[in-house]
């Protein structure tokens, strides 16, 4: 890792104030003066030590019901850097990846986890800004027999799992298209289906349309034996119709597996997954890869500048906003890391009941003024002189 980098900007704070000072900061920035943090077991604890990876846990508690019993989830959010260079062979560069992600999970199943998620394209380096097809279309698989989703199948099983796997997809029924994909698989093992990224960028080095388009699965939500999880994949969050769907849909949990660097979106990053908390009464997790990746042959970002082999530094940062607005800290900018989450889902309700962004947000308004939005001979309700 590049030792100029900044470590996180969370413990620059910590470090900074003190007290009363400290305290009012937690209450302003995070919404809460007590962060909740929960203890590590030292199985947990010696597997991060041991590994290489840093692991946090808060806890999200909410106000005890009469009528309904509490909804306690645990969620994992991993962030990881790739394990080899990228110009090893494909199937060693993802074994490497498997085995360290493995070890990741080991000490989320230690803490007891119910609903893990990892990044997008967790099993490959981030190689779409190269544009290049080869070798990297190789890393592309199919959802059921894939090894990713054998991989983590075994693990679901093992430790009463719902996992969240962001794959490239191989669609080999509709003529071997690829595909940005999230995998669910539940704590049998089972793939309970998946959904594909709505949103895909043509900015600076994202030039993923180059592999793929834009998905054709909707806002899907997957009721799990933990609770109601959907996935927007990436850069589906600078999208607040994105998000809206997915609680229209009955998300408790959404999940926001992404790959974003320092140089384009982090003064976005703290912002967008937690306004879509606020916004839609249920809980956010931004996951982001870590580490900077760097490919064989250079390639260019359209810009005048100069050609490069890296994309720039994956920032990690992986946090989780309650849907009152409170939030984690978050994860190390430069290292990998297990970020858990306990949650009480009743905490949903309970906010849309206090807000009432439900009840208030005018869908019929929106829907008639969208629809009329979207035809070619649209005039814009703008009132002149």
């Amino acid at each position: 890792m590049a030792s100029a980098e900044l470590t996180s900007l969370d413990e620059v704070i910590s470090n900074s104030l003190k007290g009363k000072e400290l305290e009012e900061f937690n209450r302003i920035h995070y919404g809460r003066i007590d962060q909740c943090a929960l203890f590590i077991s030292s199985v947990a604890a010696q597997k991060a030590a041991s590994n290489g990876f840093e692991i946090k846990a808060y806890d999200f508690p909410a106000r005890k019901e009469e009528c309904r019993k509490p909804r306690i989830v645990r969620l994992g959010l991993i962030q990881h850097s790739i394990a080899i260079s990228t110009d090893n062979p494909i199937t060693q560069q993802r074994l490497a990846i498997f085995e360290k992600v493995q070890k990741i999970i080991s000490a989320a199943a230690a803490e007891q986890v119910n609903i893990l998620c990892l990044q997008e394209a967790w099993n490959m380096p981030f190689a779409f800004c190269t544009r290049e097809k080869q070798p990297w279309c190789d890393f592309a698989e199919p959802v059921l027999t894939g090894p990713s989703t054998v991989f983590l199948a075994e693990l679901a099983v093992k430790y009463d799992m719902v996992i969240i796997s962001p794959i490239l997809e191989r669609d080999d029924i509709h003529g071997d298209t690829i595909w940005n994909t999230a995998v669910v698989i539940n704590e049998f093992g089972k793939v309970i289906g998946k959904h594909r990224k709505n949103h895909i960028p043509r900015v600076g080095d994202f030039n993923e349309s180059t592999y793929y388009f834009e998905g054709n699965t909707g806002h899907p939500v997957f009721e799990t034996k933990y609770g109601k999880v959907a996935i927007n994949i990436c850069y589906g969050r600078h999208h607040p119709l994105n998000w809206l769907m997915f609680g229209i849909n009955g998300a408790e949990i959404v999940f926001n597996p992404s790959a974003t660097v320092s140089g384009l979106s982090e003064h976005l990053w703290a912002v967008e997954a937690r306004n879509a908390a606020i916004a839609n009464s249920y809980y956010t997790c931004a996951i982001n890869r870590v580490g900077t990746e760097s490919f064989p042959n250079e390639f260019t970002s359209g810009d005048g500048k100069p050609a490069h082999k890296d994309f720039g530094h994956f920032y990690g940062s992986s946090y989780v906003t309650a849907p009152d607005g409170s939030r984690t800290p978050g994860l190390s900018r430069i290292k990998d890391g297990l970020l858990i989450a306990q949650v009480d889902l009743n905490l949903c309700r309970q906010i849309k009941d206090k807000w009432g962004f439900t009840m208030t947000q005018r869908l019929d308004l929106y829907a008639q003024s969208l629809n009329e939005a979207i035809k070619h001979d649209y005039v814009p309700q703008v009132v002149h002189k």
